[in-house]
């Protein structure tokens, strides 16, 4: 049981960071087109679309699953578990980040220019590099 629970946690994860990259490259093109466009209006579609029947869905899966791991495996007090915890809270606020900037894109508002989702689609990378490494190799 454990290791199709685990399983589902890497598929959970995997579907989630799907979205976590793509969602950001979509805001670079969405940025650059004018609002209440064509384009526009079918970049709003897709942004929606992926975040709430993909990302969304993945990450409260991907939570779930990996709460139970924690638990049936008893690695709450492991330094390596904390600290992937701690990456795990901040690849949420970043899906969390994502979510509020779509919801600036459905208002037709343009805060940001498309340099700074260029930037910022590069941090869940560096995140899951931390987390795989962590899991991976223990290293405390």
């Amino acid at each position: 049981m454990f290791e199709w629970i685990k399983a589902l946690h890497v598929i959970s994860v995997i579907a989630w960071m799907a979205g976590l990259l793509y969602l950001p490259r979509l805001f670079v093109y969405h940025a650059d087109t004018e609002p209440g466009s064509e384009a526009s209006e079918t970049f709003k579609v897709m942004e929606r679309r992926l975040y709430r029947f993909i990302m969304l869905p993945a990450m409260l899966a991907a939570w779930g699953f990996g709460l139970v791991l924690a638990w049936l495996a008893a690695v709450w007090t492991d330094g390596w578990f904390i600290a992937k915890f701690v990456l795990v809270l901040a690849m949420s606020a970043y899906n969390d980040f994502c979510g509020r900037w779509l919801r600036e894109f459905a208002a037709d508002q343009r805060k940001r220019r498309a340099r700074f989702y260029r930037f910022v689609n590069e941090i869940p990378t560096l995140i899951m590099i931390g987390a795989v490494i962590l899991v991976i190799v223990r290293p405390f």
